[in-house]
């Protein structure tokens, strides 16, 4: 799409244009900036609003933009109140309210989302999901790459999507969270998926049915629904007249299916290939595939092509990823795992060999719902964080329990009582923010102790 028609689309979906719009961005972050890059190359007007003293970015973004207004240390009336378009930043909640007082004084709502969608005419494909669309998103890129396609990848995972525009891709892969979806309107995605949904950001989200509503934006338009037949959530989102493909790892009516006695993965009734090839670790990320190949499918990506980058795809870090084996003792770091849904998975299809290492933030969400998953497959369970106590209530009575301090206590207490054959896992199934910057901080932090026990 050539400059013009971008700045025609813009106004005729936002009234946005050179003459008249001042935009304010609101959260001055990766996204922040990416929304100042592309209106700086629009020639739009517009300014930035931080609640913090010292965003992250702060100085690279002087640095870049010496003459744009920053205003820190909180949200400044005066900056709302000039501005005639919010773009509120995914880490910002729109209840905010200043925000809030700004859109009832009939300021527009803008996301970084719905300014890519105004200004891309190339197909795109959205995933979301409480977990799984990292390693979706990223395998997707890959097979797309191995059939030759000229592709971007990145939204939520990566490089920001308004950034994407520089690279003039054919397609473009986006992960999308549920705070994009919340102020997304426009995007209409030629396939789209949710892989679950599981208890996540009630923190923000005011309960069960509204993150499932914000999930459910990324089906906005006509494009291809590809559904979780494994998720009754996900089900439900289904609307007639639509394109759509299914997958499961329990289900054999299902498009793409796992095979689970003959351990093939199959589309429909032919065999795609084996499970045992699959170099990821764990039944999720077997419907992770899946639901990949799903999506493969409804944008045409050559089945050959879909093999051979899933068969060299060793996964992402801190995601079900193996950093040590000794003495039959096989370590894994899911330090993504921030939410129960995440860990339920994790421990899927493993019985009573697992020592798991869980605890830390559960922002708001009941654990109870951990304990089947840990019945049947721990046989030792450590928790630690914040909320160690919230692990604690979840642990059958018959699933031995122990405390630690800190990550590295954990270790050496797993380390202490695993044997061979046994699998010990960091997956936490809470956020990492107590103890820790974020969840790969967490996830280095048990690998360097892990390296520590097991060298």
């Amino acid at each position: 799409m050539e400059k013009q028609e971008q700045l025609n689309s813009l106004e005729s979906n936002f009234a946005i244009n050179r003459e008249d719009s001042k935009l304010l961005i609101v959260g001055l972050g990766a996204t922040g900036l990416s929304v100042a890059n592309f209106l700086t190359s629009m020639e739009i007007k517009f300014a930035v609003v931080d609640s913090r003293e010292k965003p992250p970015l702060v100085q690279e973004f002087s640095e870049q933009f010496p003459y744009i207004g920053v205003f820190t240390g909180g949200f400044d009336r005066a900056a709302f109140e000039v501005a005639t378009h919010l773009v509120v930043s995914p880490g910002v909640d729109i209840k905010e309210p200043s925000i809030q007082v700004a859109l009832k004084q009939g300021k527009a709502l803008v996301s970084d989302i719905d300014l890519f969608a105004a200004v891309n005419d190339k197909p795109i494909v959205g995933i979301t999901g409480s977990n799984g669309k990292s390693t979706v998103t990223t395998l997707l890129g890959r097979m797309a790459e191995a059939a030759g396609i000229n592709v971007a990848v990145g939204g939520n995972l990566g490089m920001p999507a308004l950034d994407l525009l520089d690279q003039q891709a054919d397609l473009y892969v986006l992960e999308l969270s549920s705070f994009q979806l919340e102020r997304t309107h426009l995007l209409q995605a030629t396939a789209a998926t949710v892989l679950n949904v599981t208890e996540d950001h009630l923190d923000r989200h005011q309960n069960m049915d509204v993150y499932a509503h914000e999930k459910q934006r990324v089906f906005r338009g006509q494009g291809v629904m590809v559904l979780n037949a494994d998720d009754a959530i996900v089900m439900d989102m289904r609307e007639s007249g639509r394109n759509m493909i299914s997958f499961s790892v329990t289900d054999n009516q299902a498009d793409y299916w796992l095979d689970q006695q003959a351990g093939k993965l199959m589309h429909r009734n032919e065999e795609i290939i084996s499970s045992d090839i699959v170099p990821l670790e764990g039944v999720h990320n077997l419907s992770n595939v899946l639901a990949t190949m799903a999506l493969g499918e409804a944008i045409g990506i050559e089945k050959q092509a879909m093999i051979d980058a899933l068969e060299s795809f060793k996964g992402l870090d801190h995601r079900m990823q193996k950093v040590a084996e000794k003495n039959g003792v096989i370590w894994i770091n899911d330090s993504k795992s921030t939410n129960a849904g995440a860990c339920i998975a994790a421990l899927k299809g493993y019985f009573h060999n697992v020592i798991l290492i869980a605890g830390g933030d559960a922002k708001g969400a009941d654990l109870s719902e951990l304990r089947p998953a840990i019945q049947q497959a721990c046989k030792q369970v450590i928790t630690m964080g914040k909320d160690a106590g919230e692990v604690a209530a979840a642990v059958s009575e018959t699933v031995p329990l122990e405390h630690a301090e800190n990550i590295q206590q954990a270790v050496r207490l797993a380390a202490s009582c695993a044997k061979e054959g046994d699998i010990v896992l960091l997956s936490p199934a809470c956020a990492s923010l107590d103890q820790f910057k974020n969840y790969v901080e967490r996830g280095n932090r048990f690998t360097e102790a892990v390296m520590g026990v097991v060298t």
